[in-house]
């Protein structure tokens, strides 16, 4: 079995254009640009998610299982963990960027967050 790449995110939002589109569906990387002609749903609302996470996205409109196996064509890597922890990073207002990192740090937080993430069906 050969290894699959991890994509940061910074890497998926340089294929935000029409002619080199990359999305995110459940921390998974699809390069869907030849598929963009063929979308049902018209190109536009690949567009409108060219290079980012599109999960919800594709959940909302409530996509068949066919659309589902036919997105597996498309499959180029996984979204990096680092990418997710920071997703997931949590706000604290009112406390200083120190004390937030100090909290967001903390392993049962960062596996939380990676657990729900990560392995969401």
């Amino acid at each position: 079995m050969s290894k699959v790449t991890a994509y940061t995110g910074e890497q998926i939002q340089k294929h935000s254009t029409r002619e080199d589109i990359w999305i995110v569906v459940h921390g998974k990387v699809y390069d869907v640009t030849k598929f963009l002609d063929e979308h049902p749903g018209g190109e536009e609302v690949i567009l409108e998610h060219a290079g980012i996470d599109a999960t919800e996205a594709f959940e909302d409109i409530g996509h068949s299982d066919d659309a589902r196996e036919l997105l597996k064509d498309y499959f180029i890597g996984d979204l990096e963990v680092e990418y997710y922890l920071d997703a997931c990073r949590p706000e604290f207002p009112g406390l200083h960027s120190a004390d937030a990192d100090a909290v967001t740090n903390m392993p049962s937080l960062a596996y939380g967050c990676f657990c729900i993430d990560v392995f969401r069906i």
